[in-house]
């Protein structure tokens, strides 16, 4: 049996250009690979594809658990392509912290999204990235972009600090909650309500669900009118909304418009894209140094003697580190 060749550089660019998937699925993978053999074709792919990037509707939602972020994503994204939107959902996976894999099981969860000829639904694994954050997702974001995707779902796995790193990343951050505000609002982070530009309450079904969404959105509302507003041209709202039943979606869609509308008119979206290609540079600067720590085979060997050291109490921490750093040297 052939195997099929691997497509060339100018192939995968004109194939994303003409929003052909599976060429943008291989692209994807190029950029993903932390094999040093691809990282200068992915970056003459990326280059190559800049001008066609930048001109999508970049949205992160996070929410706690069980609040039903895959039944809202693919009601909401299901909701847009029947708009006439292309949408691109990047679901980034936790990886397992021992084995480095991943479930990957996000086209399974979206399985009518998924069949969506307008939709595409990319499951990357976080491997190990600070706060569960594939390191790539900036530029997946580029390649849909490139590709005719003009609006881009970027789902956290709402564990330590992805959220933060998701709104660092994207134009909207949507915030998913529980109905019955009690517990729940007393167990959000600070941090969360911070960087949210709007909380919607799912699960507001039937009579009883209803009432306790609107409950927990009063509740919502009261703590981000005492706290200061990321921008001063944006007061987050507090919507409620049913994923599985479709109803509140088109309110929610209303307000992200509105909340662009306003931060284009006031410079504030093309400062904070600025603002985040300057982080995006300093995240990979981290990225390639830890890349070329963990490859340095002398580095390699002396860190298992040291994690014995450490755990004997025969050496500190910062003995440690400053014998990594000088071997580095």
């Amino acid at each position: 049996m052939t195997l099929p060749t691997r497509p060339t550089t100018k192939e995968l660019i004109d194939g994303v250009r003409q929003g052909d998937m599976p060429m943008l699925a291989r692209a994807i993978t190029l950029v993903e690979s932390r094999a040093p053999r691809h990282k200068k074709e992915a970056q003459e792919l990326l280059l190559a594809l800049l001008p066609d990037t930048g001109g999508a509707q970049r949205i992160g939602i996070t929410g706690v658990p069980g609040v039903g972020k895959s039944t809202f994503i693919e009601s909401f994204g299901k909701m847009l392509t029947a708009g006439g939107h292309k949408v691109a959902v990047l679901a980034v996976d936790p990886s397992s912290s021992r084995t480095g894999g991943s479930i990957l099981g996000d086209k399974t969860r979206m399985g009518t999204l998924a069949a969506d000829p307008n939709a595409f639904i990319r499951p990357s694994p976080s491997a190990g990235t600070l706060g569960g954050v594939t390191a790539m997702t900036r530029e997946t974001m580029a390649l849909c972009e490139a590709a005719g995707f003009d609006v881009i779902l970027v789902e956290t796995v709402g564990v330590g600090q992805s959220e933060t790193m998701v709104a660092e990343m994207v134009d909207f951050f949507l915030v998913l909650m529980l109905p019955g505000a009690g517990d729940e609002l007393q167990g959000i982070k600070k941090g969360v309500l911070e960087i949210a530009d709007m909380i919607a309450v799912n699960k507001a079904d039937g009579e009883n669900g209803k009432r306790r969404a609107e409950a927990a959105a009063r509740e919502y509302d009261h703590a981000l009118h005492i706290m200061t507003p990321a921008s001063p041209n944006w007061s987050p709202p507090v919507l409620t909304c049913s994923g599985l039943k479709g109803e509140g979606l088109q309110a929610i869609w209303e307000k992200i418009e509105e909340h662009r509308e306003k931060l284009t008119e006031s410079g504030e979206i093309a400062a904070r894209r600025t603002e985040q290609q300057v982080r995006w540079m300093y995240a990979m600067i981290e990225d390639r140094l830890m890349a070329r720590l963990y490859a340095d085979d002398k580095v390699k060997a002396r860190l298992k003697t040291l994690e014995a050291q450490l755990r004997a109490g025969t050496t500190t921490a910062t003995l440690a580190v400053e014998e990594v750093m000088e071997l580095l040297r």
